[in-house]
C-alpha cells in the first residue's frame, strides 16, 4: 500500500518514513504544502499522513483542495495542536482521522489500517478469500491454517488484489502501489510477484485479464 507523508519536521518524518516502510508501506515524503498538492495531482496513493503546519501551503489548504477535487483518499492529519477547535477544523475540512504529537507510531499504523479498509468497504480486519488469510496487523499470510512465507512486495500485491476484489486493476496501479519515487523497477517486475503469489497460494487465485491487468474474482 502506497502512503503519501507530508511532513516538514526531518527527524520526526524520517523516523515515521522508516516505521512505515518497516510495516510493510511504500512511502513518498514530502516537506511542504505547494509540492504535496503537486503530487497528488499526478500521482495515486492509498492514504495520506498530513502535518498541518507545513511551509508553502498549509496541511488544511491541502485537504480541503483535495476533497474539492472529489477525491475520497483517507487522511490522517498529524499537528502539534491539540486543541478542540483546531481538531474539529480538520475534521470538517474533509480529514478522516487525527493524530497530536507527540504519538505512537504502533497507533499511527493501526490508524492507517481502519482507514484503509474502511476505505476498501470491509468492516473485518482479516481479508479471506478461500482457505488464504491476510492479516495486515500482523503482516501475515496462511493458507488452510498454514503460515505462507512471503517477501514484502508479494504481501502488498496480495492486499491490493484482496482489498479490490472483482476489479480489474492495471499492471500501472499495481507498480504504483508497490514502488515510490525511491524505488527502480523492473519492466517485469508486477508480473514476478504474480508469479510467486501464485507458485505459493495455488494458479487459480489471481486471474489475469489479457491487455488489461489482474484480478481476484469476487466470492459470493
Amino acid at each position: 500500500m502506497r502512503i503519501l507523508l507530508v511532513e516538514d519536521d526531518e527527524l520526526l518524518g524520517d523516523g515515521v518514513r522508516a516505521g512505515l516502510i518497516q510495516e510493510g508501506y511504500t512511502v513518498d515524503w514530502l516537506k511542504d504544502g505547494h509540492s504535496a498538492e503537486l503530487a497528488l495531482q499526478t500521482e495515486t496513493f492509498d492514504a495520506i499522513v498530513l502535518d498541518i503546519g507545513l511551509p508553502k501551503k498549509t496541511g488544511l489548504e491541502v485537504l480541503k483542495n483535495l476533497r474539492s477535487r472529489g477525491m475520497s483518499t483517507p487522511v490522517i492529519i498529524l499537528t502539534a495542536r491539540d486543541r478542540v477547535k483546531d481538531r474539529v477544523e480538520g475534521l470538517d475540512y474533509g480529514a478522516d482521522d487525527y493524530l497530536a504529537k507527540p504519538f505512537d507510531l504502533s497507533e499511527l499504523c493501526a490508524r492507517l489500517r481502519a482507514q484503509l479498509r474502511r476505505s476498501s468497504g470491509r468492516s473485518e480486519p482479516i481479508l479471506a478469500y478461500g482457505g488464504i488469510t491476510l492479516d495486515p496487523a500482523a503482516h501475515s499470510v496462511s493458507k488452510d491454517g498454514a503460515r505462507i512465507n512471503i517477501s514484502p512486495k508479494e504481501f502488498s500485491l496480495l492486499r491490493k488484489l484482496l482489498e479490490s476484489m472483482g476489479r480489474v486493476l492495471s499492471r500501472e496501479q499495481l507498480a504504483e502501489t508497490l514502488y515510490g519515487w525511491d524505488n527502480e523497477i523492473d519492466s517485469n517486475a508486477v508480473e514476478v510477484h504474480v508469479h510467486n503469489l501464485r507458485k505459493k497460494l495455488g494458479e487459480g487465485l489471481i486471474r489475469t485479464i489479457r491487455g488489461v491487468g489482474y484480478m481476484i474474482d469476487k466470492t459470493d
